[in-house]
C-alpha cells in the first residue's frame, strides 16, 4: 500500500476508534504513530516527533491562554455571576411567555464573555436555570433544547478557547477573531430568541410566563452583574486596545474574577482548590488532543494527503463558494460523531491551504478570519446535533427525567437557526468583517 493510500486509509480507521468510544486524543495519536510506523518502516520518526510535539505543544506560550479562560470561568461559576445574569435577564423579559428561555439564552451569552467553552456553559446554566425553567412550566424537551443551544454561545462569543486554537494552527490574530466574532455571537443570541418566540407561539403549552418584576427590581438585578461587565470590558477590550495579549489579558481576567468572586464570599480555599483541579484536568484533556491531533496531522503531512486533496478539488473545477459549501457540510456532518475541539485540530490544517488558496474578492488576512467564524459556527452546530450533541448529553445529565426523543425534537428548531445564519454570513462575508 502506497504512503498516500495508507494516509487516507487512516481516516475511516479513526472514526471507527471515535464510534468505539475511544477517547479521541488517544484515537489520533495511535493511527497517526501507527501510520508515521507503517510508511517509514520503523518507530524512530514516531518517537523523535513525540518528542519534538510534546515541548513544543506544552512549552508554547500562546496556549497558556487556555487555562487562564477556563480558570475565569471556574471563578465566575463559583463566584455567582451565572445566577446574576439568569436573574437579570428573566428580570426583564421573564413575564413573557417563552421569556424565561430567552432570558437562559441571553444569560448564556453572557457567561460566554467570561468562559470561552461552551460544555462548562451549558454545564453552568443548566444548574442555574433549568429547575427555574421546570418551576415556570416549560416542558423538558424544550428547556434542554434551549440551554443546549444557549451553551454553544460559550465558544462563538469571546474570549473562545476554539478560536484561540485555530488562530495558532492558521497563525491568525486572535484579536482580530475575537473581534470578528462578537457580531455573529449577537447575532446568534438574537436568532434563538426569535426561535423560541416561534416555537411557543408553535407549542404554547411547552412554555409558561412569570409575573412582571417591578422596574427597581429589573435595575437592582441589572447593577448585579456589573462584575461580569467589568472582566469583559477588562479582557476583551484590552486585547483589542492592544493593551496586553490575549495570554496577559486571560491571566488577568482570570485573576479579576478570582478576587470578584473571593469578595462576593461565593469562592474559599476549598472551592480555590477545587477550580484549580478542575482547570488542570480540562486543560490537560485539552492538551492531549492537541497532541494526538499534531501528531495524525504530520502523519497526514507526510502522506500528503491535504496536497492531493487540494490538487483533486482543484481539478473539479468548482467556484470557491461552491468548495466553501462543501466543506461546511462535511463540518455539520462530522459534528454529529466528533466534539468541537477535535474537529478543528483534525481538519484545518487540511481545509485551510485548500480555502487559502481560493478568490472569495477578500485580502488573504480577511479571508482567515472569515472562515474561522464560519468553521466556529459549523462546528457550534455539531454541540446540539444528534447523536452526539455533546451539550445535549450535558443538559440530559442534568434532566434525567426527560428522554433525549423530547430534546431532539426541540433542539431541531435551534439547529435550522445556525443553518439559516450560517448561509447569511456566507452570503454577506461584510458582518464578519464589519468591525476590523
Amino acid at each position: 500500500m502506497s504512503t498516500l493510500a495508507l494516509g487516507f486509509a487512516s481516516f475511516p480507521l479513526l472514526l471507527a476508534l471515535i464510534v468505539a468510544r475511544a477517547p479521541i486524543g488517544l484515537a489520533m495519536l495511535l493511527v497517526g504513530a501507527a501510520g508515521l510506523t507503517l510508511a517509514t518502516g520503523g518507530p524512530n520518526m514516531v518517537l523523535a516527533r513525540l518528542k519534538t510535539e510534546s515541548f513544543s505543544t506544552f512549552a508554547s506560550y500562546s496556549l497558556a491562554v487556555i487555562p487562564m479562560f477556563l480558570l475565569m470561568g471556574q471563578f465566575a461559576t463559583r463566584g455567582g455571576m451565572s445566577r446574576a445574569l439568569f436573574r437579570a435577564a428573566g428580570a426583564w423579559v421573564g413575564h413573557w411567555r417563552g421569556g424565561l428561555a430567552m432570558a437562559a439564552v441571553a444569560a448564556c451569552a453572557g457567561f460566554g464573555a467570561i468562559c470561552g467553552s461552551s460544555l462548562a456553559t451549558a454545564a453552568t446554566m443548566g444548574q442555574v436555570a433549568l429547575p427555574e425553567l421546570k418551576r415556570a412550566g416549560y416542558s423538558g424537551g424544550f428547556s434542554a433544547a434551549t440551554l443546549a443551544a444557549g451553551g454553544t454561545l460559550g465558544i462563538l462569543i469571546p474570549p473562545s478557547v476554539v478560536l484561540v486554537v485555530y488562530a495558532i494552527l492558521t497563525e491568525t490574530n486572535i484579536a482580530k477573531l475575537f473581534l470578528a466574532a462578537l457580531l455573529p455571537g449577537v447575532l446568534a443570541a438574537v436568532g434563538y430568541a426569535l426561535t423560541i418566540a416561534a416555537y411557543v407561539r408553535r407549542y404554547p403549552q411547552a412554555a409558561g410566563a412569570g409575573t412582571r418584576a417591578p422596574l427597581a427590581e429589573r435595575w437592582h438585578a441589572t447593577l448585579a452583574v456589573w462584575p461580569v461587565l467589568a472582566i469583559f470590558a477588562l479582557v476583551v477590550g484590552g486585547i483589542f486596545g492592544g493593551w496586553f495579549t490575549p495570554t496577559e489579558g486571560a491571566a488577568l481576567g482570570a485573576a479579576g474574577t478570582g478576587l470578584m468572586a473571593f469578595a462576593a464570599g461565593g469562592l474559599g480555599w476549598r472551592g480555590l482548590a477545587d477550580a484549580l483541579l478542575e482547570t488542570a484536568r480540562t486543560s490537560a484533556m485539552i492538551f492531549f488532543i492537541i497532541l494526538g491531533a499534531a501528531l495524525f496531522n504530520g502523519f497526514l503531512a507526510y502522506a500528503r494527503v491535504p496536497q492531493e486533496m487540494s490538487a483533486f478539488v482543484a481539478g473539479l473545477g468548482l467556484g470557491p463558494f461552491m468548495v466553501l459549501a462543501l466543506i461546511l457540510l462535511f463540518y455539520l456532518v462530522l459534528g454529529c460523531v466528533m466534539d468541537s475541539l477535535s474537529m478543528i485540530l483534525l481538519t484545518v490544517p487540511i481545509f485551510w491551504p485548500l480555502v487559502a488558496g481560493l478568490d472569495f474578492g477578500l485580502p488573504p488576512g480577511a479571508v482567515a478570519v472569515w472562515f474561522g467564524v464560519l468553521v466556529l459556527i459549523a462546528v457550534e452546530v455539531g454541540m446540539i446535533t444528534p447523536p452526539v450533541g455533546m451539550n445535549l448529553f450535558v443538559i440530559g445529565a442534568l434532566d434525567r427525567g426527560t428522554p433525549m426523543s423530547a430534546s431532539y425534537g426541540a433542539v431541531a428548531w435551534f439547529v435550522v437557526a445556525d443553518l439559516v445564519r450560517v448561509v447569511l454570513l456566507v452570503a454577506f462575508p461584510g458582518i464578519v468583517l464589519f468591525l476590523l
